[in-house]
C-alpha cells in the first residue's frame, strides 16, 4: 500500500492535501483496494457548504457503495469532472488523477493523521 508522506489522512480513509487556496480530498490506496473496481462516483456540487464529517461524495464499486466524508468545514470549490467519464481513476491513481474535490477551509490538524498514524490505524484492522 502506498501512503504519501506529504499528505494527511482520516480514520475514514480519506486523504487530504492542503494547498494555498483549498484542500484537495480523495480516498486512500487502502480504501480503493477495499472497494474493488469503482464504477461510479457521485460528486458534490460546487459551492456547497460542508461541515467536517458530512458525506460529500458517494463511490459505487462492484463490491459496495461507500460515502466519502469531508475532513474539514468549508465550501466545495472544485470537483474532478474526469471521474464522471472514468471513475476507475480512483483505482488507478488515487493520489493523483483520482482526486475527488477541493474544499476551501482550514484543516484542524488535531483531527487528522500523518502517514505513520494512518499506517498504524490500518494495521489494527
Amino acid at each position: 500500500m502506498n501512503f504519501p508522506e506529504h499528505l494527511n489522512y482520516t480514520s475514514d480513509h480519506e486523504w487530504l492535501d492542503a494547498g494555498a487556496d483549498a484542500v484537495t480530498v480523495g480516498v486512500t490506496d487502502y480504501a480503493q483496494d477495499a472497494l474493488g473496481d469503482v464504477v461510479y462516483v457521485g460528486l458534490p456540487q460546487i459551492g456547497k457548504e460542508v461541515a467536517a464529517g458530512d458525506s460529500i461524495a458517494e463511490i459505487e464499486s462492484t463490491k459496495s457503495v461507500s460515502d466519502v466524508y469531508a475532513p474539514l468545514t468549508g465550501t466545495i470549490t472544485e470537483i474532478n469532472d474526469a471521474l464522471n467519464e472514468r471513475p476507475e481513476l480512483i483505482n488507478e491513481d488515487p493520489y493523483g488523477e483520482g482526486w475527488i474535490c477541493k474544499i476551501a477551509g482550514t484543516v484542524d490538524l488535531s483531527t487528522v493523521l500523518d502517514q505513520q498514524g494512518y499506517r498504524a490505524l490500518i494495521q489494527q484492522r
